[in-house]
């Protein structure tokens, strides 16, 4: 390869470092605002999350006690008929003719007797299960309140400072945009990898001290040298991160490296 040709793949190894660690710093800044933010985002959708459920369990009660009633109506139901087949059976013990035709009149009022006892032990059931279900609803519903209540302290919140630093957020995106075309597509890719990974959402780093700005584990002298010359893309061998020297980042040799 021509000296004309490595000094040309060099400056554009050296251009696309540059150009990564300035989307690297307008990435971080955006990632402050989002600190600011705090968990007020993962706040807001688990109360929103939690008012969904409380609603849902608000109809659940609210279904589940309609069919109760439905059950109630058919157990009174039930009593009217039983009640009315003993009126007739009594009836027709006053003009019975012989003592079987008693015994089984007799037997059927009895029957009927206990289906009514039975459908009133439901009833009186199902009116203990709706008074439950509806202490249920009441409270639910005053949980619901104080959910969404604190909802909307939560969203106003948030939008008081979404609103603050929408504009700037915004324009530092469109800045981040910009750049990423001044970056090869594997080296875009390996980076926004590695970033995606890192605790401090650092994917490219400078030499600090002779170690990497990210891990803070030593590099050796021959690395650093490569790391200088900016001939190839390196990354850390202990935590995977892009490193730069500082000179490339814009901080001064004599603060950093030995």
């Amino acid at each position: 390869m021509s000296t004309e040709k490595k000094q040309e793949q060099t400056a554009s190894v050296e251009k696309r470092l540059k150009a990564l660690y300035d989307l690297q710093t307008i990435l971080s800044e955006i990632d402050r605002i989002k600190t600011i933010r705090g968990e007020l985002p993962l706040e807001v959708k688990d109360l929103e999350d939690s008012i969904a459920g409380l609603n849902y369990r608000i109809d659940n009660y609210s279904r589940e006690i309609d069919e109760i009633r439905k059950n109630l109506a058919g157990e009174k139901e039930k009593i009217n008929n039983c009640n009315g087949l003993i009126a007739r059976y009594k009836e027709q013990l006053d003009n019975v003719r012989n003592n079987r035709e008693f015994d089984l009149l007799t037997k059927e009022v009895e029957f009927q007797t206990l289906e009514i006892e039975l459908a009133e032990k439901h009833i009186n059931d199902y009116n203990r299960a709706i008074d439950n279900k509806t202490a249920e609803i009441q409270a639910t519903k005053e949980k619901l309140a104080d959910h969404t209540h604190i909802l909307e302290e939560k969203k106003a919140e948030l939008e008081e400072i979404v609103s603050e630093t929408r504009q700037e957020e915004e324009s530092l995106r469109e800045k981040a945009k910009a750049l990423e075309p001044q970056i090869d597509e594997r080296t875009l890719q390996a980076f926004k990898r590695i970033r995606k990974n890192a605790r401090n959402g650092l994917g490219i780093v400078y030499v600090q001290r002779n170690a990497c700005g990210g891990c803070f584990n030593r590099i050796p002298p021959q690395k650093q040298l490569e790391i200088r010359l900016h001939k190839k893309v390196i990354v850390c061998e202990y935590c995977g991160r892009i490193m730069i020297d500082p000179a490339l980042a814009g901080v001064a040799d004599d603060a950093n490296l030995q």
